[in-house]
């Protein structure tokens, strides 16, 4: 197996660059001018760890014999001459996940595509991969949100050996990238390249699925119907296929330049699949032998640029709700300060070019064959929408990622796309959009400040008018939604669900019912500063509200029985009461005691007392400001 990459010899796109779009370029700056001390920090630490030529070179033997103590005596000859470049892996692998099961095998792929030209790779660490569908209305969700914080801490005790000259990421869901990102962004000066893994093959479509679920919650069915359709929605490995997280991470890595061009939806278990892991160890090999001034390096690719045109590819996909949070925890690991006035500011002129479920029927093997992220990214830069300077792991200019892969027999390479979308229900051109703005919006008001995903709203329930119904867990909706005390128009307003209250887990058990109650008639919508998931569905939910109750927030002074006000279309969310009043209302408490233990629970009590609010990343690592 040979591999070309045409990419990585372009020099100049086969299309035209327009200026910058104006917004997409203030907001750029904004970043770049309140980052200016962060950043300049970040500059500093990376460049006292750079050095030229292995990593490794000059260490003290009894170290470096305890790093290659363990390799094959051809890979010891390769790290006892301190010449070849050597690769950590850092990989999610477990064979529970669906999305991590295809890595079992890629270590050893890599090795070998490592000692094909003269290099060396070892695994550096494992970190955990934790499914929020397993754990999904569970006390294990509350470990959910801070997973993403240990997997950064343990990328950083899997590289701090500091005998490796590049780094492969293996990951792919929900928070395991964004942890990965934030650990290896540690090690800055390390060229470093995320594999993905792929989706699973489709199997039962989702929106079948959603109707399955709602039935099930209705009655209508028993457990066994429940769990065949789960069984024929998940029924391989892979990643989920619809458009959440986990997919809105492969989303932002490809199009920040950290993955092969055309990688990310590729199934694994193909013959191509494999050609690409094989690949990208190659490029990151070369990327370390790299010695020039210019050489690209992970803190190289990771700028205000590169972060903004993440932004901009989660808004014009109608991304995951979850990445409010990680891409602001993200950009602040390589000094960089995001906040949801910027995310505000670009959803205004930023099109939603995709429907891909549960924005739409369609799922991201339709998206990837419909045109995918080769697709989207020329779109964009077309627009001006897109930083085209920046560096990527193929060289610098993003307008390299205008192709897609294939099989040239036995040859992995890359030719152009397409001219026109293959499927112009599922993604589309910035001409002719799905909706002229981005798939997330801001909210605000006295209640606080919140995202919501729009992108998978109708327009006719995207304004909700109607009393709050207060609870302080999702099981206590849903108690009161067995009980058939739901039947009416409402406002749900789960509070004391933050990352300082309970660790953030996602609400996406309460999706059925009031999906139902929405298909009944009745006006419904949701109001939290918990979760809703990747998934957040056909249901108006403002979440992630900040502040938190526990922290103070507005939202720990509705009572039960006050008219909320969520209008997605003018970003407003409040509570209709007299601002004096509210303001003489006491806040109200919840006995958090049983959050505290048993799943775990108690070891992550030191994570809680320092969470961030969710806007500032909801992270106990970075004092965001």
């Amino acid at each position: 197996m040979t591999t070309m990459l045409p990419p990585s010899q372009q020099t100049t796109p086969s299309f035209t660059l327009p200026a910058m779009h104006q917004v997409v370029q203030a907001v750029t700056q904004r970043i770049v001018d309140r980052s200016v001390t962060s950043r300049g920090d970040y500059d500093a630490m990376v460049a006292a760890s750079a050095k030229i030529g292995p990593q490794r070179k000059g260490m003290g033997c009894a170290n470096t014999a305890h790093a290659f103590a363990a390799m094959p005596i051809n890979d010891k000859l390769m790290m006892r001459q301190e010449v070849a470049p050597n690769v950590g892996i850092i990989t999610a692998y477990n064979d529970m996940l669906s999305a991590h099961q295809p890595y079992e095998y890629a270590p050893e792929i890599i090795r070998q595509a490592a000692r094909d030209v003269g290099a060396t790779a070892q695994v550096a660490g494992g970190v955990p991969a934790m499914c929020d569908g397993i754990t999904q209305g569970t006390d294990s969700m509350e470990l959910s949100l801070f997973s993403r914080d240990v997997i950064a801490l343990a990328t950083a005790v899997g590289l701090s050996h500091n005998v490796f000259d590049a780094t492969l990421c293996l990951g792919v869901c929900d928070k395991i990238v964004p942890g990965l990102f934030i650990g290896a962004l540690q090690f800055g000066h390390l060229p470093t390249v995320f594999v993905p893994a792929g989706p699973m093959t489709s199997g039962l479509p989702n929106d079948e699925k959603g109707k399955i679920r709602q039935q099930y919650a209705q009655g209508l069915i028993g457990r066994d119907e429940l769990l065949k359709a789960e069984e024929s929605a998940y029924h391989g490995p892979g990643t989920c296929t619809f458009y959440g997280t986990a997919n809105s991470n492969q989303m932002l890595m490809e199009i920040m330049g950290l993955h092969l061009p055309g990688s990310s939806f590729v199934n694994p278990g193909t013959h191509i699949r494999k050609a690409l892991t094989v690949a990208a160890t190659h490029r990151a090999i070369a990327m370390a032998q790299d010695t020039s001034a210019t050489r690209i390096t992970l803190a190289s690719m990771v700028n205000a640029k590169s972060i903004v045109n993440a932004i901009v590819g989660l808004l014009s996909t109608g991304g995951s709700t979850n990445h409010t949070m990680h891409v602001v925890a993200m950009a602040r690991a390589a000094g960089l300060i995001v906040n949801w006035d910027d995310f505000s500011e670009l959803s205004a002129v930023v099109p939603l070019l995709t429907k891909i479920y549960p924005n739409g029927s369609a799922d991201v093997n339709h998206f990837h064959a419909a045109g995918g992220m080769g697709f989207l990214m020329r779109e964009l830069l077309q627009a001006g929408l897109l930083h085209n300077d920046v560096d990527t792991i193929v060289g610098h200019g993003l307008h390299r990622y205008v192709c897609e892969p294939w099989m040239d027999g036995e040859q992995l390479s890359w030719r152009a796309l397409p001219k026109e979308s293959a499927d112009t229900n599922v993604v589309r051109g910035v001409a002719n959009p799905f909706s002229p703005d981005g798939g997330l919006k801001l909210l605000g008001g006295n209640i606080g400040r919140a995202v919501i995903k729009t992108s998978a709203v109708k327009p006719e329930h995207r304004v909700v008018r109607a009393p709050a119904v207060v609870v302080h867990s999702q099981q206590e909706l849903a108690d009161l939604f067995a009980a058939g005390e739901l039947n009416k128009d409402f406002v749900a307003v789960v509070r004391f669900q933050g990352p300082q209250a309970n660790g953030m887990p996602e609400l996406h058990k309460l999706t059925p019912s009031l999906g139902v109650l929405q298909d009944k008639g009745f006006q419904v919508a949701l109001v939290t500063d918990g979760r809703m998931s990747g998934a957040s569905g056909k249901v108006p939910a403002a979440i992630h509200v900040s502040p938190e109750a526990l922290a103070g927030g507005a939202i720990a002074q509705v009572h039960n029985g006050d008219m909320i006000e969520l209008n997605a279309n003018t970003g407003v969310l409040r509570v209709l009461v007299d601002d004096a009043v509210l303001a003489a209302r006491p806040h109200a408490t919840a006995d958090l005691t049983p959050n505290a233990h048993g799943s775990g629970r108690d070891l992550f009590g030191m994570f809680r007392r320092h969470a961030s609010i969710a806007e500032l990343g909801a992270s106990p690592m970075f004092d965001v400001q």
